[in-house]
């Protein structure tokens, strides 16, 4: 049971992360979610109880870094993450009614919901607590959904909601790599204490060297707590939030970027984090250059200063998913 003064401090960094692909029945090109104006989004976020803080854009995306986590929006793909106590499964039905009055959206082309279990479930909004809940709350807006969860159901595991149809066909990828239990040395990097900007704490840490050429984004909170997006030309992008109280510490990285085999990425990421756990999952289509990477993980038994602790590779619709988790081992 947590003490006062834990429960006091404690925040969960766990996010829960939400991506839907929109089309029309009427097939026209020209609809386009980035027409929506800043104020909408705004509205929409007050309903997960989180706020814009920054904004960047290319010719593919804007990105923006949230008060909790960020949201990243292509002419026909939503993207939002947000962490702590947000709510932010009260937004997908007022998200879908934005889109279709603003944008003429009717369809919802694709749609993943997923998030790691939460360390405090008791502390989040009651439509949060339990998966199954959040299920029975999305199969009420969604036709044919589809839920799953990999992992170990009484430790670690990682929940996915999504819909039982063909729906993305354009190539389409995600790594995502979830971290806890962090090397408070490194978290120190993420405090006003140590670090006086968000681009200080990239730099000094490293982050800003693990994907070149990326158009970075970058706040640290007062007085710790970091987030970034990062946006690379072709609607690519990275997203990395850190929880960095050793009470709760917590790391988030996440991208779209294509690459036949993330290995090299993996270790640069673990070096520049060092947590003593991690779980990762990398969903890719049949379109994508990374179609193949679950082989590749299969054989990666360990990595080094980290054992394997559960393996799984799942294949539904035109995705391939592999879900992998690590930690290192005890003396």
């Amino acid at each position: 049971m947590a003490t006062a003064v834990e429960d006091k401090h404690f925040f969960e960094g766990t996010e829960k992360l939400l991506e839907v692909w929109f089309s029309s029945t009427s097939n026209e090109d020209t609809r386009n979610l980035r027409t929506i104006e800043r104020c909408h989004w705004e509205e929409l976020l007050k309903l997960v109880q989180c706020e814009i803080i920054s904004i960047v854009s290319d010719e593919d995306m804007d990105a923006y870094v949230l008060s909790e986590s960020s949201m990243f929006v292509t002419s026909h793909r939503f993207i939002l993450k947000t962490c702590g106590q947000t709510t932010l499964l009260l937004a997908v039905e007022p998200l879908l009614k934005l889109v279709a009055n603003k944008c003429g959206f009717d369809k919802v082309q694709d749609v993943f919901y997923s998030r790691k279990n939460f360390t405090r479930p008791d502390k989040q909004h009651k439509i949060h607590r339990k998966f199954e809940d959040e299920v029975d709350h999305l199969d009420t807006m969604l036709k044919d959904g589809a839920a799953y969860c990999l992992g170990r159901m009484n430790r670690d595991c990682w929940y996915l909601y999504t819909i039982d149809c063909i729906g993305v066909m354009d190539p389409d990828q995600t790594l995502e790599l979830l971290m806890w239990n962090m090397d408070q040395k490194k978290m120190k990097i993420f405090s006003k204490e140590t670090c006086a900007s968000g681009k200080e704490a990239s730099e000094k840490s490293g982050i800003s060297a693990l994907i070149p050429g990326a158009q970075i984004d970058d706040f640290l909170f007062h007085p710790c707590g970091y987030s970034m997006n990062g946006l690379l030309p072709g609607g690519y992008y990275i997203t990395i939030h850190v929880t960095p109280e050793p009470q709760c510490s917590y790391v988030s990285f996440e991208t779209n970027v294509p690459q036949k085999s993330y290995h090299d990425l993996l270790k640069k990421i673990l070096k520049v984090f060092s947590p003593g756990k991690f779980l990762m999952t990398i969903f890719a289509n049949q379109e994508s250059i990374a179609k193949d990477s679950p082989k590749d993980l299969e054989n990666m038994t360990a990595v080094q200063g980290y054992v394997r602790n559960d393996h799984q590779h799942c294949l539904f619709k035109n995705y391939s998913l592999t879900y992998t988790h690590f930690s290192r081992p005890v003396l």
